[in-house]
């Protein structure tokens, strides 16, 4: 049984978690209004912009002009994966989750005889993956948005891919991360960026009243020109909504991690109490057995 030395000690302890748990929560709830803004204004142009670019390559695909990054290679053989985490832990399981659908869907593809690369973005999914798929990792990128994602960190990123893409590297990009729900709430989300998927509210069910635009220039030159651009805003978008449910997660840890350190504290004090009553007990009962002794 602990002395009261050693529970006092250990209510000292807790309290000090708890406040420091509580001011990372105040911290998270921030920081998380910044970057609930930054991705809900994000998301209205970025799928704009993807419904835009699917209309357009609904009518192009196919064809022998067809941009590199809408036709791809023909093959599927060689598959990366963006991987979206956070730099830092203490959020619950935001980076487990994504780390567990990446393990997923790398060995689906594994099992299917393709090549898995994996780019990290992201000190903490690299530290994890690495321990089943370290063979797999190329090079990523850590500390972004250390004050916030700027369209330019976010355009390194997808310039790196392209540059993979232009080079043989792979043949199909999917990026996985989290979609910012709410505070509570963040749901694992994969998207194909190259080849460029025709989203399916592109596809007009009604074909007879489908107007009629003429290009200038021509799809194609539109495409190549607009294609690498929606690749960075559609990974500018992962990274915001990705950082969005970061804060959202860790925000809800560290107010569980405050309560439960209340709940320690409450049962530590109650047993504090009773070792403290049963000890005064005792040493009453000694001086009374002590004085009738004599």
């Amino acid at each position: 049984m602990p002395s009261l030395k050693d529970l006092r000690l250990r209510i000292v302890s807790v309290k000090s978690t708890r406040k420091i748990t509580s001011a990372m929560k105040m911290v998270a709830a921030s920081k998380l209004r910044r970057a609930q803004t930054a991705a809900e204004s994000a998301r209205p142009f970025a799928e704009r912009m993807e419904r835009m670019l699917g209309t357009l390559a609904a009518s192009v695909a196919g064809q022998a002009g067809a941009p590199r990054l809408l036709a791809g290679t023909g093959k599927d053989a060689v598959q990366l994966i963006v991987m979206v985490t956070a730099d830092r832990g203490l959020c619950g399981g935001f980076n487990s989750s994504i780390v567990r659908d990446v393990r997923r869907f790398a060995a689906q593809l594994l099992r299917e005889g393709k090549t898995v690369k994996i780019l990290p973005v992201g000190r903490k999914g690299r530290e994890q993956i690495k321990r089943d798929f370290g063979a797999h990792l190329i090079e990523g990128f850590e500390g972004l948005g250390r004050k916030g994602i700027t369209f330019p960190e976010a355009d390194a990123v997808a310039a790196k891919v392209t540059a993979l893409f232009e080079a043989g590297e792979f043949d199909v990009c999917t990026v996985v991360y989290n979609r910012f729900q709410s505070a509570i709430a963040q749901v694992v989300t994969r998207q194909q960026l190259i080849p460029f998927a025709v989203p399916e509210k592109a596809a007009v069910k009604d074909e007879g009243a489908k107007a009629i635009y003429e290009f200038e220039p021509s799809e194609e030159a539109i495409l190549s020109t607009l294609l690498p651009r929606n690749l960075a805003v559609q990974m500018f978008r992962s990274i915001l909504e990705s950082q969005a449910s970061e804060q959202g997660a860790r925000m809800t840890a560290m107010d569980n991690a405050t309560r439960n350190a209340g709940d320690m504290i409450n049962g530590l004090t109650i047993k504090y109490n009773r070792s403290r009553q049963a000890q005064i007990t005792k040493e009453l009962i000694e001086i009374i057995s002590g004085a009738e002794a004599l």
